[in-house]
């Protein structure tokens, strides 16, 4: 694609970036097809493809209006067309790019702009949050049902193993999922405790930076991707040997800290540093199955699963496909599901954003999920995991809740049946 940029981002950082992504475009629209909100709206310019020239236009000078805005805004920033393209177009790149151009240059009603500074800021500040899903349990009987569904019961965490092992790995201990399912990174904690690894939470830290970061906070989210790395500096440059991150959405966030903080000399080499260190707890499990498998117990009886394979695991860290093996694996009976790339409609704040585009994504992952009739829906990410259970008729959890079920506390004899994943 031939570019012209205009002289107030010809010469920045975001502007040579955007460049050298919009010229790997050659306008083939292989994307269009596995685009959620294309497949729904059936409108080029709600598809990766008229997004693109959209961008195009408007940092090349063209005017701005609330109509780009819009078909930006709906873009669920789920990243399948990355998977699709042909060419390496990185356009989930390119969409922060061109959010953050529409914002400076057609700003945003004052009443638009503080209602998405609350919903960014409810959702960092722990103690609020805490406080209001609290109350919302509290409350539960007597609100309308609609608003009781989307508060998710309380589940005890279980135990979180002290930390007894020489080998060390952080967790990020984020921000609306210690709240929300507690659960998560204490079975995590479990699972890697049972072969001699202490999984550590370290106190300060907190979300990833990508909630500010795709609703217009790009220095709110710079200034918590520092911390994080202050906070976890002085670990990783001791002992420690991976930053586990359980939410799939979040992972994503911190393999891209490198690239964040390339610009800032102060940072750079740290944030480098953390991004390679960054895991998935998929990741983590296939490199440590050789000592997993003697301790996974396959006489539990059969449980039949569907999983939803976040957009974050799949098309961000281009895992897709690994979860299925292990649960596989761990003697579950995996289900097939229909259109398995498709986002489930959560993506982050989207959700709240647009709803309507939101719960048609919901209802159609739900069928699909369900069409099997499983035991159990599982998945990689919390705000999947929350956005599905808002009507699913099966329960929704994360699947290393499930791999800790299956483990015993490493007295068993080699299991024969374990295959090994990839």
């Amino acid at each position: 694609m031939q570019t012209a940029l205009a002289d107030f981002i010809r010469e920045t950082n975001e502007g040579r970036e955007a460049n050298a992504i919009l010229r790997a475009c050659v306008h083939c629209g292989f994307c269009t097809a596995t685009c959620p909100t294309y497949l729904l709206l059936g409108d080029e310019q709600d598809g990766p493809r008229g997004r693109i020239y959209l961008i195009k236009e408007m940092l090349e000078g063209s005017e701005v209006s609330a109509a780009t805005r819009l078909h930006l805004d709906r873009c669920l920033t789920c990243r399948s067309c990355e998977t699709t393209c042909p060419s390496g177009v990185q356009y989930g790149r390119l969409v922060d790019i061109g959010r953050h151009v529409v914002d400076q240059r057609a700003p945003r009603s004052a009443a638009a702009r503080a209602g998405r500074w609350l919903v960014r800021e409810a959702f960092l500040s722990r103690g609020l949050f805490a406080f209001a899903l609290g109350a919302g349990r509290l409350l539960r009987p007597v609100l309308p049902a609609k608003l009781r569904s989307k508060i998710p019961h309380r589940r005890p965490a279980g135990v979180w193993p002290a930390a007894r092992h020489r080998r060390k790995m952080l967790a990020l201990d984020a921000c609306v999922q210690g709240a929300l399912a507690p659960g998560i990174d204490a079975a995590l904690a479990r699972v890697l405790d049972r072969i001699g690894i202490s999984l550590l939470r370290v106190p300060a830290g907190g979300c990833c930076g990508a909630l500010p970061h795709h609703l217009s906070g790009e220095a709110r989210a710079l200034g918590i991707v520092k911390r994080n790395i202050d906070v976890w500096w002085p670990h990783v440059d001791r002992d420690v040997e991976a930053i586990v991150v359980s939410a799939s959405g979040c992972g994503v966030m911190v393999k891209d800290y490198g690239r964040l903080l390339q610009h800032e000399k102060g940072y750079r080499k740290r944030a480098k540093r953390i991004a390679s260190l960054a895991r998935d707890p998929v990741e983590v499990i296939g490199a440590e199955w050789p000592r997993i498998a003697p301790v996974i117990a396959l006489d539990l009886g059969a449980q039949k699963v569907a999983f939803q394979s976040p957009c974050s695991l799949q098309h961000g860290l281009k895992l897709g496909g690994r979860v299925e093996e292990i649960l596989q694996a761990i003697g579950l009976e995996l289900l097939p599901v229909a259109d398995p790339h498709l986002c489930c409609g959560s993506a982050g704040t989207y959700s709240l954003l647009q709803p309507k585009l939101s719960g048609e994504l919901k209802a159609a992952q739900l069928k699909a999920l369900e069409h099997g009739r499983p035991d159990v829906i599982a998945t990689a990410n919390i705000g999947c995991l929350t956005h599905l259970a808002d009507g699913a008729r099966r329960p929704v959890r994360h699947w290393i809740e499930l791999l800790d079920e299956r483990m015993t506390g490493g007295e068993r004899a080699p299991t024969q049946g374990a295959r090994p994943p990839r």
